[in-house]
């Protein structure tokens, strides 16, 4: 499975962007997809997840501003950025499978200005 995302940019604090990733086959419901991210000098981290049957997972430092979601139909999963902040900015990356067997996106730049 190939994932391509897009929608990363710079945006100043408080801005909105909405990121989307869409592979190159179908990926069952029942399969995780979601959004990781990775800031300068920092480990790759969970942002959310999500698959059928189960309520979507968001890290605690972006609950409440990011809303995951998926449409299957079009194999693709999307991250709607709202509240941002500058601690926010890294490269987020799409994820479809489980952490043993994953597939992942080539990454998009996230930049918020303060």
């Amino acid at each position: 499975v190939q994932l391509q995302a897009s929608g990363g940019g710079w945006v100043q604090t408080g801005g909105s962007l909405r990121l989307s990733c869409t592979a190159s086959e179908s990926v069952h419901s029942s399969i995780p997809m979601g959004w990781h991210r990775q800031a300068p000098g920092k480990q790759r981290e969970l942002v959310a997840s999500i698959r059928s049957g189960r309520d979507p997972t968001y890290a605690d430092s972006i609950y409440g501003r990011f809303t995951i979601s998926r449409d299957n139909a079009k194999k693709s999963v999307y991250l709607q950025m709202n509240n941002l902040r500058p601690e926010d900015t890294a490269v987020y990356y799409c994820r479809a499978g489980t952490s043993s067997n994953a597939f992942w996106g080539q990454g998009t730049l996230v930049t918020v200005s303060s």
